[in-house]
C-alpha cells in the first residue's frame, strides 16, 4: 500500500508532497508521482520476492481537502499468479496549525489473479487515519490503519505506526518509523503479528528527482515468514522518484 511520497515509505497511500497541476476554476489539483525502487516493501514484507517494483502515485484534490486518487505496482508472491498491484484511495485532509489531519480508506486489488480453487482472496480494504504534527526541523507523524477482512481473507486487523521526518543541512531528510501489525487469522494469513522499522535518508538531486535509501527490518524470523520464506527479513532499499 503506497511509499511513494516520502520516498521511502512502505505502505500505504500518504499524501503527495507537492501539488503541481492545478486545473483552473476546478479547484482541482493533480499530483502524479513515478518513482524506481529496487523492491517493494508493504510495512516491511517484499511483495515483490525481493526484486525491483515500477511505481506510480496519482492524487487529484480539491482545494475543500478531499481527494482521490490510485497507486500501480508490479508484484510476485510465491506460488501466486499476481503481478499487479492497483489501489484506489479517496479521503479528506485538513490542516490546524502546526497539525495535519488525512482521514481516508484504501482499496488494495490485484487485477488478472486468479485464485485456485480453495484458495482466499487478495483483495481487501482499509480505512486510514494519519495525523502529522510539525515542530521544525522535526515532523512527527502517526498512522492506524484497521481492515474488516485483510489480505487473504485474514479476519479483522489493525496497523499502528509512529515516526519521524527530519531536516537535515545540505538538504537530506532522514526517517524513521516503528509499526506493528495486529492480525485475527495470523494461519490464514501466514504469519504472526509482527513489528517493522524503517531508518531512511532522502534528498532531491536534480530537477526534482529525489533518491531514498532506507534499512527495512521485521521482527519476524525466517521460520514465521510466509512458511520459511526470506521476505521478511532485514534489507535496504534504494528509490528514485519524482513528484510531477
Amino acid at each position: 500500500m503506497l511509499v511513494l511520497v516520502a520516498v521511502l515509505a512502505c505502505a500505504a497511500a500518504p499524501r503527495p508532497s507537492g501539488a503541481q497541476t492545478a486545473f483552473e476554476g476546478t479547484g482541482l489539483t493533480l499530483t502524479a508521482t513515478p518513482a524506481l525502487a529496487s523492491d517493494y516493501l508493504f510495512r516491511g514484507i517484499s511483495q515483490t520476492r525481493n526484486r525491483p517494483a515500477i511505481q506510480l502515485l496519482l492524487d487529484l484534490q480539491h482545494d475543500s481537502g478531499f481527494y482521490v486518487g490510485a497507486f500501480g505496482t508490479n508484484v510476485a508472491f510465491p506460488g501466486s499468479n499476481a503481478r499487479q498491484e492497483v489501489d484506489f484511495l479517496a479521503g479528506y485532509r485538513f490542516s490546524t496549525g502546526n497539525a495535519t489531519l488525512d482521514l481516508g480508506g484504501v482499496y488494495y486489488s490485484y487485477p488478472g489473479y486468479d485464485a485456485p480453487s480453495g484458495s482466499f482472496d487478495y483483495n481487501y480494504f482499509e480505512v486510514v487515519a494519519k495525523a502529522a504534527y510539525t515542530l521544525d526541523p522535526v515532523k512527527f507523524l502517526g498512522t492506524v490503519a484497521w481492515s474488516p477482512d485483510f489480505y487473504f481473507e485474514s479476519g479483522a486487523a489493525t496497523y499502528l505506526e509512529a515516526g519521524a521526518d527530519v531536516a537535515l543541512p545540505l538538504g537530506f531528510t532522514g526517517s524513521g518509523r516503528y509499526g506493528y501489525q495486529f492480525i485475527d487469522r495470523n494461519g490464514r494469513y501466514g504469519a504472526p503479528d509482527y513489528a517493522n522499522w524503517s531508518l531512511t535518508l532522502s534528498r532531491e538531486l536534480y530537477a526534482g528527482f529525489t533518491l531514498g535509501v532506507g534499512y527495512y527490518d521485521t521482527d519476524l524470523s525466517k521460520g514465521e515468514c510466509f512458511a520459511g520464506t526470506k521476505l521478511c527479513g532485514a534489507r535496504a532499499l534504494v528509490m528514485l522518484s519524482r513528484v510531477f
